[in-house]
């Protein structure tokens, strides 16, 4: 049946089904959805106070399970987050970093598993600026909207973790006042990052196409259970190499601690948890027609592997 004011649907049974596992499908297929409108909508309705708002709103219902927290510009300065600063001082539209803290666990006493998503809603590329032909597409340059979807969808479910959902939410635009090459900044934590480019480049999706999003790592649990899990669902995840070949390129800086992208235009990142994973998703961001059951446009993947990961119930017995 459908309901005519909200257009939701709403399922009768007439034969025995598995009512578990289609609450499981409905619960991915909403988070999926999320992360879809999230990086479909156009980058003048979805800013990054708009992003930030349609989380809390999403959220609302289970103001019990999660905390929303909605960082303005005066907070991000105080907490000296020059790095994030940085990105967003060439646009007109505020920064917000957004703070998700679920309030129940199996043991509360234990620390979170950490969320933290890219959420540039608007990436020009800044002084260095991307090129024209599919720069329409850069709205979608936020993996927090994955992440921050899985969140939401968790607040539905039985989670296996205490987790917590981070997204530093801004644009990264053209201006006088953008980084410029060369510029050094000072990240939260002391480092001062040297910024060769501000532009983002899409090595992933040469390397592994839209087959599976590129999984770096130093923890061979967090790559097992989330290959299982991607092995699940089918959307699937690949571990890629962390040499020192690239560390070098990161770390050899005339000028600061970092350097914020390789000497030969690798992209770049340097982590110092003890356990940790970054997800590259340039290769399935968006579907053409390689995943049959999703429609043209932005995918959502890989939303439905980390929820998968994170539901504690899970029938396939590698919990």
């Amino acid at each position: 049946t459908k309901n005519k004011n909200s257009g939701s649907s709403s399922f009768l049974f007439l034969c025995s089904v598995d009512s578990a596992a289609w609450q499981k499908g409905v619960l991915c297929g909403d988070g999926k959805n999320l992360a879809r409108q999230l990086a479909e909508a156009l980058a003048n309705n979805i800013t990054p106070t708009v992003f930030a708002n349609t989380i809390e709103q999403k959220l609302s219902p289970f103001a019990h399970k999660v905390a929303v927290h909605k960082r303005p510009q005066s907070w991000i300065e105080s907490e000296q987050m020059g790095a994030f600063l940085s990105v967003s001082t060439g646009s007109e539209e505020p920064p917000i970093f957004l703070e998700l803290h679920y309030k129940d666990s199996l043991d509360s006493a234990q620390p979170p598993l950490v969320l933290v998503g890219t959420g540039i809603t608007f990436d020009s590329g800044g002084i260095s600026l991307k090129p024209s032909s599919g720069m329409d597409a850069v709205r979608a340059d936020m993996s927090g909207r994955a992440l921050l979807s899985t969140a939401t969808a968790g607040t539905q479910t039985n989670l296996m973790f205490l987790i917590s959902g981070l997204a530093p939410l801004c644009e990264n635009m053209p201006s006088g006042k953008a980084n410029k090459p060369d510029d050094v900044v000072r990240a939260k934590n002391g480092k001062t990052i040297q910024v060769f480019s501000s532009c983002t480049y899409c090595a992933m999706d040469v390397a592994l196409g839209s087959a599976a999003a590129g999984m770096f790592t130093n923890s061979d649990w967090l790559w097992e259970r989330l290959h299982k899990a991607s092995i699940v669902t089918g959307d699937r995840v690949w571990r890629m190499p962390l040499f020192q070949h690239y560390t070098k390129q990161i770390t050899e800086s005339a000028l600061a601690y970092l350097n914020n992208i390789g000497k030969y235009n690798h992209s770049g990142g340097f982590v110092t948890a003890d356990h940790w994973a970054h997800l590259d998703i340039a290769g399935i961001m968006t579907n053409k027609n390689e995943v049959p059951y999703l429609r043209k446009g932005m995918s959502g993947r890989p939303t439905h592997t980390l929820v998968d990961f994170f539901i504690k119930d899970n029938s396939f017995g590698y919990h």
